[in-house]
């Protein structure tokens, strides 16, 4: 379930590197390493952070559930990271105990949206814009959103019509909204995150169909 463990302003680009640069001058050793997160963080100084609102959701028709904030870091994508990929998990857990365990600071992690099995409800628990703990890789993390699947990766019994079909015009929105192509390159397994060992989806996750119903999705968007 998840990752088991978490890790141009007013005054434009100029300003933002200025304020990036110099305070990664002042940290000698490392300033080059610093240098590239600072100028990712760069609008929490500005004043310029994307505005949101409590309770708002990126999905029509979503139910906002937080997450713990403990759970994911507060960014401004896609301005300070691209979001250029789907993470697809199944939590190992059924949907009620997903979300709880998605609430509980000491776990670590969460995904942005859980899909329920039986009717496809989904709920959002992190926004869009936030990077949520899910992939077990910093990278992916950042540039990506993830969404659990109640269920077990063994038991194709919770893959229903239902599922699919809600996560197919979930997951063909975020397509749209980011420009990310809907294929196998983009759209990826929890199983296929590199340096991460998991099994989610697991064999039984229909690609092809899945894949299929995205496309119709986005296409009738």
């Amino acid at each position: 379930m998840g990752e088991h463990s978490g890790t141009g302003g007013p005054r434009g680009p100029g300003r933002r590197l200025l304020l990036a640069g110099g305070a990664a001058g002042a940290l000698g050793v490392g300033a080059y390493a610093t240098r590239d997160t600072l100028a990712r963080w760069w609008w929490r100084y500005s004043g310029s952070e994307t505005p949101r609102e409590e309770g708002e959701v990126d999905h029509a028709g979503a139910e906002w559930i937080p997450a713990s904030p403990a759970n994911y870091r507060r960014a401004s994508r896609p301005r300070d990271y691209t979001i250029d990929r789907v993470v697809i998990h199944m939590p190992e857990a059924t949907y009620p105990i997903t979300l709880r365990v998605f609430q509980d600071a000491g776990h670590g992690a969460a995904t942005h949206y859980v899909v329920r099995s039986a009717d496809g409800h989904v709920a959002q628990l992190a926004r869009e814009l936030d990077v949520a703990y899910h992939a077990g890789h910093r990278g992916f993390n950042e540039r990506s959103i993830g969404i659990e699947h109640e269920g077990w990766a063994d038991r194709p019994e919770f893959l229903t019509d239902a599922m699919y079909e809600s996560s197919a015009l979930l997951v063909a929105g975020i397509c749209g909204r980011y420009g990310i192509p809907v294929d196998r390159q983009h759209i990826v397994g929890h199983n296929e995150v590199p340096d991460v060992v998991r099994v989610c989806p697991g064999p039984h996750w229909d690609w092809e169909r899945y894949l299929e119903l995205v496309r119709r999705a986005a296409g009738a968007a």
